[in-house]
């Protein structure tokens, strides 16, 4: 008869283990989409689990509150989530969550990326990805303001106040231009909010410097709400059309690890 080693033994014991963790989160995700009850024989058609596995498994979920039993046989996901996920919410900033996204859309496109926030009437760029060789000299320093209305990003908070606070701002600030593109007429500037808002991104053209172009893509966190814009700066001569998919899909990229869900198409 052939012994089994403890190292066998130790590797099958840990194969199990992933087994089980996998089984757990294909229930979890299974009840992620619905909202509400389940039945045991619905979760374990879309899970691919034996109902019997699935049963044990939904039974010990149970116990330490990750998945509440509603009534006999049906269930939805428990409130120990919530409070896990309370908890990671608290702890991720949107400069931790957007890092690694802005540093690989740096890597792509070899031009500056800003993630910058709304503070009143002004923006503030509070990180960037940026090198010497993007070939444009960084005009705005991190904890640099600038006007809403003078930046793809502050278009984009603008975008989701109503007219009244719109026209508030512009009476508050004058609409304030620094060169000869910034858009300083009232009328021209709710037309490109308009736009703004159809397109669901903003794009400002030499309006803040001259020789530089930006676009800017928003990120949510998990209620909907719109807590910073990302945008590529480049030398007005190199923006590059193709740059604005991989803006927009790095924007939607922090979002969800912001744990931002967008409603799903009618």
């Amino acid at each position: 008869m052939k012994m089994e080693t403890p190292e066998l033994a130790a590797a099958a014991s840990g194969k199990t283990s992933i087994q089980v963790i996998e089984r757990m989160m294909a229930l979890l995700d299974a009840l992620a989409n619905y909202s509400d009850p389940v039945s045991l024989k619905e979760l374990s058609k879309v899970s691919g689990l034996h109902p019997s596995t699935a049963h044990r498994i939904l039974n010990d979920m149970v116990v330490t509150r990750f998945v509440d039993r509603v009534e006999p046989g049906t269930y939805r996901l428990g409130m120990r989530l919530l409070e896990l996920g309370n908890v990671v919410k608290s702890r991720l900033s949107v400069r931790e969550a957007a890092l690694d996204f802005m540093r690989a859309l740096h890597k792509k496109t070899q031009q500056t990326v800003n993630l910058s926030v709304r503070q009143g009437d002004e923006i503030v760029y509070i990180d960037r990805a940026y090198s010497e060789r993007s070939g444009m000299q960084v005009v705005r320093a991190i904890g640099g303001r600038a006007p809403l209305h003078l930046t793809s990003t502050g278009k984009l908070f603008l975008s989701i106040d109503d007219a009244k606070a719109i026209r508030a701002y512009a009476t508050r600030t004058g609409l304030a231009g620094h060169n000869k593109n910034s858009i300083t007429d009232l009328a021209r500037f709710e037309r490109e909010l308009s736009l703004v808002r159809a397109r669901g991104y903003a794009r400002d053209n030499e309006e803040l410097e001259l020789g530089v172009r930006c676009m800017a893509a928003g990120i949510f966190d998990d209620s909907g709400k719109l807590v910073a814009g990302l945008s590529i700066s480049a030398p007005a001569d190199r923006l590059q059309e193709e740059w604005l998919e991989d803006l927009v899909q790095t924007a939607s990229s922090i979002s969800a690890t912001l744990g931002y869900r967008p409603a799903p198409a009618l």
